[in-house]
């Protein structure tokens, strides 16, 4: 994946040789950051398996406690909002701690959180469940990512990340193999006791096996030279959201999140569900039709990002390269409005397949507009801006598909037409917001209109986002159910988007005069 780094030619092979070929990197340098990594990838797989049983054996479970379409989708929509809440904390918890300590904290919250969906008797109780793995998961990927830091030079850091990445997919596949197996044969309490367990087994190696580099018995001298051997960073500052928000490029990376996202928590949590009820399979037939589901979607994370480099490799502008791939895959999406009607079982498969696909490949293209857009520093900050968003994205529209489900009597037409549009009416909004992909230059400096578009669609967005949440905690706190809590989402993310509008003017124009 990483370009080969060719050795320079020396006059003797003394111990003090500059280490730079990648050659031979596990003879030489030593090969104990792999197993690091491979840590990293386990983590990561389980992480995925506990995030999908409930979507698995969500048909039993509404059948077993008697749950509303309604119902279900508020107990999605606890974990999304949960694990927005988690990605704002799981950074400043990392680098309090270190990620030994932290990473375990993690792993144990949300393995026991899995467990605790056993105990529940209730859909508030799986909504409590739901919330607190939500809010334990959440740190595995600033946890891995910041290990990746500390265990690797710049230029492996991309492969390291890409190798525990893909146990996301991994455990995409493993839950349908083994959830419907546990269930059937022990019952769906088990389900959540044995997967949630699995976490503990891995921390029986992570606590041994972890130090940092620098103190760690099993890293040689020449391994620990090579880890370090990029210079020293800058000091960074963290750049605070209020100067990112009004900046029309954050605008149009978390508008991005928000307006797709939730399409892939679509199909975690309901397609099990959709399948058996339009196609008859039940717990011992479910498992073949999603592990084909993720072994397409595997297609596009590597589809995705190769055609937009190979066409900037061809000499295409980034901005041109990278709408032609995200316009690709929000055309190849479409297809998925006709799930509902197809009779064939594995038509179905294909169709929601590609689709899963192309969310993949648009999803590595709109992250790679981050760092084309902004200076490094910043990509970070705007990622978790944009990682936020798109998890309250997929709580508001957990809601809405319940609502829609259920006043529709279980009709899935008008769901898939909102996923197979949105990338669409996403890439559109993105273009029309930057144009050309403009960098932003000086982030820190650079001084924003009192009354600007990006001011205006910036703060507004932010209060639009946080308004749906509070509107949606406010609806359940005064035990409103069915339209009316949907309702309270959308009035308070009319509320928050004004107050968002307004206060973002204000903050703009008080900085506006500082500077005078």
């Amino acid at each position: 994946m990483d370009e080969k780094i060719t050795a320079p030619k020396i006059a003797s092979e003394s111990s003090e040789r500059t280490i730079t070929s990648d050659d031979s990197l596990g003879v030489r340098v030593g090969r104990y950051r792999w197993v690091i990594c491979a840590l990293l990838f386990f983590a990561t797989t389980i992480n995925y398996i506990d995030r999908q049983v409930l979507g698995i054996l969500s048909k039993d479970l509404q059948a077993a406690f008697g749950w509303s379409e309604v119902d279900y989708g508020n107990i999605v929509a606890s974990f999304n909002a949960a694990y927005a809440l988690g990605l704002l904390l799981a950074g400043r918890i990392m680098d309090r701690f270190g990620t030994k300590i932290g990473y375990s904290f993690a792993l144990i919250f949300w393995s026991v959180a899995a467990m605790g969906h056993a105990a529940a008797r209730s859909a508030f109780g799986f909504g409590v469940a739901r919330a607190a793995l939500g809010l334990g998961e959440a740190g595995n990927f600033p946890a891995a990512i910041k290990t990746v830091a500390e265990w690797f030079p710049k230029k492996e850091r991309a492969f390291a990340t890409g190798i525990f990445n893909a146990g996301t997919n991994v455990g995409a596949i493993v839950a349908p193999l083994t959830v419907p197996w546990i269930a059937i044969n022990y019952g769906w309490r088990w389900a959540f006791i044995m997967t949630g367990a699995i976490g503990f087994l891995w921390l029986l190696f992570w606590i041994p096996m972890y130090a940092r580099p620098e103190v760690h018995t099993r890293v040689s001298k020449a391994e620990l030279a090579y880890i370090q051997s990029d210079p020293a960073d800058p000091p960074a500052e963290k750049i605070p959201w209020v100067k990112l928000v009004p900046h029309r490029q954050t605008s149009a990376f978390a508008i991005g999140k928000y307006m797709t996202d939730h399409v892939w928590w679509f199909y975690l949590y309901w397609i099990p569900n959709f399948l058996r009820q339009n196609h008859g399979l039940d717990l011992s037939t479910i498992g073949p039709p999603l592990i084909a589901i993720y072994l397409i979607a595997d297609i596009g994370s590597i589809g995705g990002g190769w055609l937009s480099s190979t066409l900037i490799k061809r000499g295409w502008t980034i901005n041109r390269a990278r709408k032609t791939a995200m316009l690709t895959c929000a055309l190849a999406v479409t297809p998925i409005m006709l799930a509902s009607n197809v009779k064939s079982l594995w038509v179905a498969v294909g169709l929601i397949g590609l689709a899963a696909a192309a969310h993949q490949g648009w999803s590595a293209n709109l992250f790679t507009t981050a760092s084309d857009m902004f200076p490094r520093r910043a990509v970070g900050s705007v990622v978790g801006f944009g990682g936020m968003a798109g998890a309250i994205g997929g709580a508001t529209m957990a809601v809405a598909t319940g609502y829609i489900l259920q006043s529709t009597g279980g009709n899935y037409r008008i769901v898939f037409t909102i996923a197979g549009t949105a990338y669409l009416l996403a890439l559109l909004v993105i273009h029309l917001l930057v144009p050309r992909l403009e960098p932003v230059e000086n982030i820190e400096t650079a001084t924003v209109r009192s009354i600007s578009t990006g001011t205006i669609i910036g703060f507004g967005f932010v209060g639009l986002v946080f308004g749906s949440f509070f509107g949606w905690v406010t609806g359940l706190i005064s035990r409103v159910a069915g339209p009316s809590l949907f309702k309270y989402m959308m009035l308070g993310a009319l509320a928050g988007a004004i107050i968002g509008v307004i206060g973002g003017l204000l903050i703009n124009n008080n900085a506006a005069k500082a500077r005078r």
